[in-house]
């Protein structure tokens, strides 16, 4: 990281997971836990969740990401660091903003697990109830 100008730092969340991101002048590398993009991640609608941001602002190729992930599962994972690399782009430039705003990018997923509530099996499953 020392060679690469770091431009932006923003944090991205997504139910129990954090993604703290670096972003830099480049030629488009990911670097997720000190392993490569591809190899983090697994599945193919996790790259294309992640690399949403870059495509909506026409930036593909122009930025080196360095981010640190914790928590939470690997989609949740991924949700993350679209989020950080969203609002890294957008204290870029205004344009970015804008863009990102339009696209739902910027705002975070308030979606969480649903607490279990005593006298139920789960969230919101009963145990059987039966008349005889």
């Amino acid at each position: 990281m020392s060679a690469e100008t770091l431009i932006s730092k923003a944090t991205g969340r997504r139910k129990e997971a954090i993604a703290r991101v670096r972003l830099a002048q480049g030629e488009g590398k990911i670097v997720v836990n000190k392993r490569s993009f591809e190899d983090y991640f697994a599945r193919e609608t996790d790259r294309i969740i992640v690399n949403q941001p870059f495509e909506a602002t026409n930036t593909k190729n122009k930025y080196n990401v360095t981010a640190l992930v914790d928590g939470g599962g690997l989609t949740g994972q991924a949700g993350a660091l679209r989020h950080g690399i969203s609002r890294a782009l957008a204290s870029i430039d205004t344009e970015f903003h804008h863009t990102l705003r339009k696209g739902g990018f910027l705002t975070r997923d308030p979606r969480a697990k649903e607490r279990k509530k005593y006298g139920l099996k789960g969230a919101r499953k009963r145990f059987q109830w039966t008349k005889r």
